[in-house]
């Protein structure tokens, strides 16, 4: 059994050190393939050895080996978060199903890339939302093609929902909010909705939480609405089948 959770949580090491290019070089317009890793400070390529995920950054105590610049710790935070999701998605999901599997472990990918893009620089890309959807759409259609429909009402539903909170409060919500929401539903299907739930959920919190401590002037800051989209996504993906299973059952009987 050990060895089985090993495997997932050395892969999301492995794709949370990805994680961390993609959202630092698209937001700024930079090639995913051409050139190496550099220092911030000095510029010097960083080293293989040194590029190892998690373990290079505590080696180094979080400097560079060439100038002993700081080197943020968003990297291992990264890393070691996107292990930890992938481990609990094993876990949640089980191995029964491989391609749901898939999915969750490609959903959680996305959400922890956009949660990053989106704090750092207040966009939620296009083209990380494009090969999502392509790769969703991809691992559904090879997997449970009859499941389709459903991911592809829900994309349009959950999209068009957001598409006309955003119109009637474009300063609260942007399109790349929109559109992660329509991505959103081809991964979760119909767990959408409580993933919408719990998302405003907790943006709401955060608000009410920030007026207590700010006053009124904080209802002027701008928040990054993606984060809190995708703490909603990851509760869809372990629980929201069971969410609304529970509502169903509860309101319309067996």
């Amino acid at each position: 059994m050990g060895a089985l959770l090993a495997f997932p949580f050395a892969a999301g090491l492995a794709m949370g050190s990805f994680v961390t290019v993609v959202a630092y070089r698209v937001p700024r317009g930079e090639s995913l393939v051409a050139g190496r890793s550099r220092c911030p400070g000095c510029g010097a390529t960083v080293a293989a050895y040194d590029n190892v995920p998690l373990l290079s950054w505590l080696w180094l105590r979080g400097r560079c080996r060439s100038c002993g610049e700081w080197i943020s710790a968003r990297y291992p935070v990264t890393e070691l978060g996107l292990a930890l999701l992938y481990l609990a998605t094993v876990l949640i999901l089980g191995t029964d199903d491989l391609g749901e599997l898939a999915l969750g472990l490609a959903f959680c990918t996305l959400l922890l890339t956009i949660t990053l893009t989106d704090l750092e620089r207040r966009v939620i890309p296009n083209r990380v939302l494009a090969v999502a959807a392509v790769a969703g759409l991809a691992i559904a259609a090879a997997t449970d093609p009859s499941g389709l429909p459903e991911r592809l009402i829900a994309a349009a539903a959950a999209g068009g929902f957001l598409f006309c909170v955003a119109l009637a409060y474009p300063r609260g919500m942007g399109m790349g909010d929109v559109k992660l929401v329509a991505v959103m539903g081809l991964y979760l299907g119909s767990a959408v909705a409580p993933a919408l739930l719990v998302g405003f959920g907790a943006g709401a919190l955060a608000g009410m939480a920030m007026i207590a401590h700010r006053g009124a002037a904080a209802r002027k800051a701008a928040v990054p609405f993606g984060p809190f989209l995708a703490l909603g996504g990851v509760v869809g993906l372990w629980f929201g089948d069971a969410m609304v299973h529970a509502y169903l059952t509860h309101f319309f009987g067996s």
